[in-house]
Parts: structure tokens; sequence; C-alpha cells
């Protein structure tokens, strides 16, 4: 992938590399991580080389043109920490590279959408539904929105509104998404604020993954940090029950509304952390949120996480381990590395894969099975 921005951007940690070059960098530094833990083979998902990311933010930068008038850009922040003005983006999906060129040239006509204009962000689909939110630090009055409707209509996308202390939603707050797994469509709301994979592609490949490495069971999945049930509703088919815990408000409902696209009536949601589930597992703690739910009734063997950053705590550890099938995502290879030197005591790993989710960073997303010794 060539970019003109490589080397200055700071998005792209990895610039000075082919995509094969920077793949194959990040898949020896994970095995050299990991030699002591496993000689699995690890299987590695490939992200497309460009084009490959629907979820974007930018900054909007102002400065003046070659007549001294003012103008805006949209801009990254530079390996030197200072903005650089960009005019496109390699990385993002067409939709999205397509409507930023766009929306811009349409912002720039009209003071009233341009001025103290700080950010915008752009949540694409697979089946091109865009929701773009405009981060002002101004308050948005009715002559706002109606400047924002005229180019909501003209772009065919979706319009929100922000600045502090307000959010101004012009037609709806979320995008529909299709995922194709396992030859089987699914259908996804993906709300603004809640959390989405970044790259649609990779993680249609993750979730088949999964399910490629279950096989069909009697018993009931547990799941911890399940975000809008990207996984969960298509895991749900493997099982009897699922139970899948997470904490944020905007991805319980958003999993809620998920179930009922899908046709899903196996799984139960609890808005809860993974600290307070343990609490309620060893009943330590009677929580109203689970008047409705006998979690006696439960009959696990698998459980499934997909930690933050910072990976899974002592006490969360010591659940995981009791269960007799431990499927773990994770998006930081040093705090999985930390959390397999305990599980093995008491797991075999069996499979181990790399996703490459953030072409041309230093980030790369792992997935792991382990199975009780």
């Amino acid at each position: 992938m060539h970019c003109e921005y490589f080397g200055k951007c700071g998005s792209c940690t990895l610039y000075d590399k082919s995509y094969e070059e920077q793949l194959n960098f990040k898949i020896q530094r994970e095995k050299n991580r990991f030699s002591n833990l496993t000689n699995l083979e690890f299987e590695i998902i490939k992200s497309d080389e460009k084009n490959f990311r629907n979820r974007a933010e930018f900054r909007i930068w102002k400065s003046f043109d070659e007549n001294n008038n003012p103008t805006i850009s949209y801009a990254m922040t530079g390996f030197d920490k200072k903005p650089v003005e960009i005019n496109s983006c390699e990385i993002v999906t067409l939709h999205i590279k397509e409507i930023m060129h766009k929306l811009l040239k349409e912002i720039k006509k009209d003071e009233i959408l341009k001025h103290k204009l700080y950010a915008v962000e752009f949540l694409n689909s697979t089946i091109d539904d865009m929701l773009v939110t405009l981060i002002y630090h101004k308050k948005l009055d009715l002559l706002w929105e109606t400047k924002a409707k005229e180019i909501e209509k003209l772009l065919n996308i979706k319009i929100i509104g922000r600045s502090r202390g307000q959010k101004v939603i012009l037609s709806k707050e979320h995008i529909n998404e299709e995922l194709n797994i396992d030859n089987k469509k699914y259908k996804f709301l993906y709300q603004e604020g809640g959390f989405t994979q970044p790259n649609s592609k990779v993680n249609e490949k993750m979730i088949t993954w999964v399910l490629s490495n279950l096989e069909q069971s009697n018993k009931d999945l547990c799941e911890l940090y399940c975000g809008g049930g990207n996984f969960t509703i298509a895991l749900s088919q493997k099982f009897n029950k699922v139970l899948a815990t997470e904490i944020s408000k905007t991805s319980i409902k958003s999993a809620l509304k998920n179930c009922q696209l899908n046709e899903v009536t196996n799984i139960d949601f609890i808005r809860m952390s993974a600290e307070e589930f343990v609490e309620a597992l060893e009943e330590k703690r009677e929580f109203n949120r689970l008047k409705d739910i006998n979690l006696k009734s439960y009959d696990f063997d698998t459980i499934f996480v997909d930690p933050p950053r910072a990976g899974l705590d002592d006490t969360t550890r010591e659940l995981v381990s009791n269960f007799e099938k431990i499927i773990y995502i994770s998006c930081n290879p040093e705090t999985l590395h930390r959390d397999l030197e305990k599980l093995i005591k008491t797991h075999n790993i069996i499979k181990f894969a790399l996703f490459d989710q953030f072409s041309y960073t230093e980030h790369i997303e792992s997935g792991v099975i382990l199975t009780k010794i």
C-alpha cells in the first residue's frame, strides 16, 4: 500500500514495510514472546492490504490557503506530535474515503457548520450504512441542525452533532451491519458511542475461527466482556444456553437488539463487571440485576473472554481456570502472556491464532483456546 503520509502521520507506525513485511514482523515477535508457553504453529488471519478500517476519527485543523484565507482540513497527529494535514486516508473503507472528501467540501461552504468544528468520527458498515459524528467546541442550535440535515440528505448519511453536555441526533444514532460468518448472514446494530470492531472483514474471520474450533455442546457458555454481542450471537448456536456479561449500558442495549434481529432466544445478557459476576457466582453479594436469572440453572463447560487491554484480574483469572474449555480473545499480547502463564497450570493450549486487525501498526490481536488438563 502506498500512502503519501507514511512517515508523517503517526497512525501507521510500520509505514516502512510492505503488508507482508509488517505482518511477518509481528508474527515473529509474538512467536518469540510465547515460545516459553507453546510450540504450536500460529494460525494467521490476514487483513486486506488497504481500505480495511470501517471506523475512524480525524481532527479538524484550521489553517490558511495560498491567498491567506482561513480554511479547514482533516488532520492526524504526526510522529513529532504536531498536526499533519491530510486530504485522504488509505486505510479507511472506500466509502469513508469518498464521504470524508465530500463532507469536508460541503462544510467548508458554510460558516455555521465549520465554526469551532473540532473533530469528525466515521462509522461505516459493509452494507454502506454510514454514521458521522461532528464534534464541536460550541453549543449547537436549530440553525446548525437545519444546515446539518441538508448535508445528511445530500450525502445519504446519518449525522450526530456533539459538544460539551450536548448530543443532537438528526435521524438515527446507529448503523446497520451484516456479517457473513461461516456462510450465514448475521444482522447487527452498531450504536454511536458503543464499541465496534474496526476491521469488519477480519472480524468475520475471527468469529468464524472460533466457531470452527467449537463442537456442538448440550451444555452452556459463559461470556465475559460481551460488548454488543459480536461473538455471542454466532456462538450461541453451539450451546444450549448462554449467559453474557458487559458493564456498558450502550453495549447491553445493542446486544439485546442484535438478538432480536437474528431471532436468537437462548442468551441472557446481564450488565455487570467481571468482578461483580464472580461475586454473584460465589454468592458473596446479591444483585437486583440478577433477580430474574437463576445462576444455578446453568451447566457451564466453556467460558469466552475478550477483556480490555489490562487483561484478566486475579479474581477473574481464577474463575476462568475452573472451566473445562477457555476461549480467550486478546487485544494485548503482553497481558495475554501474563494470563496464560497462570492458566497453563490448569489447561493446555490447543489453538493459537493471530488476527491482523490493525495493519501497519505494532498492534495485533490474538485468539487462544485452552482445555482442562
